[in-house]
This record gives structure tokens, C-alpha cells and sequence, in this order.
């Protein structure tokens, strides 16, 4: 892993804070802090994971894993955390874990070949039906949690695929974000849809404040073409 997406990665420290603390803070916020984790972390894991296929056989599946295995432990700190807060409901707690497994052996490695292969408007498609699956899924589950990890690994690589720290994109996607946010907290019958797309577009947001530039590099020809008349 590498530390230069540092607002993002403050802000992924600062979220699972918060889902550490929730049963003491606010156990009713305790789902979504969990969902907006798996949406963070696999965007993260995307974003600094450089490899796009499977090296190495089988153990390929299991690369980015081996790559930094430390990034696993917070799971089992959230799942404990979960099930002091609910202990009567200890398959939530399971349910997190799964997810986590689900996500790390068979999303991740599966996604990995498949998301580098569409385009940008196909995963702008993708997103949208992960949106509308996650929004009828049953919250707290396996498959809710699977999802938000595809919907965060799947933002990821659109991000990839568009301006990186420009200025109307970064606008674009905090207005959309703030905008989905409040439609949740003004509408709660919007909220299994609405919530997701808010914090994806928040980690799109900070994805794009890490890479903001006080004096941006425009692209420019090499030095040694000039005499073509090329400036």
C-alpha cells in the first residue's frame, strides 16, 4: 500500500474511528458506518493495488492480500464491535466477516479482470444496478455489505478513468454527494439508495482532494520534438 492519497486515507482512519465508537456514540448508525467502511476500503484497496491481473497461478487470488495482510485485522475489531453493540444478533457480526471474505477471495479478484475491460459509461452502468441491488437488499447482510464493496471498488476504477483532482469534477462529486445525504435525511424511504450513493460520492470526493495541485502540470511534448515546430 502506499500513503500518497493522504486526505483519503485520514478519512478512512477517521470513519473507522467512528464505527469503533458507535456503540457508545450512536449503535442506530452502526449499519451504514459499517457499509460506508466496505465502500472505502475497497476503493482504496483498488486505488493502490497497480497490479490489473492475476500473477503467480492461484495464489494470484490472493495477491493483494499477501500484498499487506495488517489490512485485514480492522474487520475483526468492527465485527467485535458489532456484536457488542447487538449481542443478541451475533449473525450480524458474522454477516461482516462473510462479506469481508466474499469481497477479498471473489470480488476483488473477479472484478479486478472484469472492471479493467468496460468502459467508463459501462461502469457507470455497473454502479447504477449495484445502487438499485443494494437498495433491495436487506441491510445488515452479507449482501448488502458484498455490494457496497463492489459499489466501492467499482467507484474506484471510475474515478481512474476520469480527471484526477480537477476542479469541476471534485465539485461535481461533493454536490452529489451532499445532495444524496440530505435527499436520505429528508426522504427516509430513499435511504437504502440514497445513502450508498452519498458516501461513494464523498470517497470520490476525497479520492480527488488527495490529488489536488496548487499549480497544476499541464501536459506538455517532449523537449527533443521542438524543432518540429511542435510547442
Amino acid at each position: 500500500m502506499t500513503g500518497e492519497y493522504r486526505v483519503l486515507g485520514a478519512a478512512h482512519g477517521l470513519l473507522l474511528g467512528m464505527v469503533l465508537a458507535s456503540p457508545l456514540i450512536a449503535p442506530s448508525l452502526l449499519p451504514w458506518g459499517i457499509e460506508a467502511l466496505f465502500i472505502v476500503a475497497a476503493f482504496q484497496l483498488r486505488l493502490t493495488d497497480r497490479r490489473w491481473g492475476l500473477r503467480g497461478g492461484w495464489l494470484g487470488l490472493v495477491s493483494h492480500i499477501r500484498m499487506a495482510p495488517a489490512r485485514l485485522i480492522p474487520w475483526g475489531g468492527i465485527a467485535l464491535v458489532a456484536l457488542m453493540a447487538e449481542p443478541e444478533q451475533a449473525r450480524h457480526a458474522l454477516a461482516i466477516l462473510a462479506a469481508m471474505l466474499v469481497g477479498e477471495l471473489l470480488v476483488y479478484p473477479l472484478g479486478t479482470f472484469l472492471l479493467g475491460r468496460l468502459s467508463r459509461r459501462g461502469i457507470g452502468g455497473l454502479i447504477t444496478l449495484l445502487l438499485i441491488g443494494g437498495a433491495l437488499a436487506e441491510p445488515g447482510r452479507v449482501a448488502c455489505y458484498a455490494m457496497a464493496f463492489t459499489l466501492g471498488m467499482s467507484g474506484c476504477v471510475f474515478w481512474l478513468r476520469g480527471p484526477d483532482g480537477e476542479t469541476g469534477a471534485t465539485m461535481a462529486a461533493l454536490t452529489g454527494g451532499i445532495a444524496a445525504l440530505l435527499g436520505a435525511l429528508l426522504l427516509p424511504v430513499t435511504q437504502g439508495l440514497a445513502v450508498p450513493a452519498g458516501l461513494l460520492c464523498l470517497t470520490l470526493t476525497f479520492a480527488h482532494l488527495s490529488m489536488m495541485r496548487r499549480h497544476p502540470l499541464h501536459w506538455r511534448l517532449p523537449s527533443g520534438v521542438g524543432g518540429l515546430g511542435l510547442r
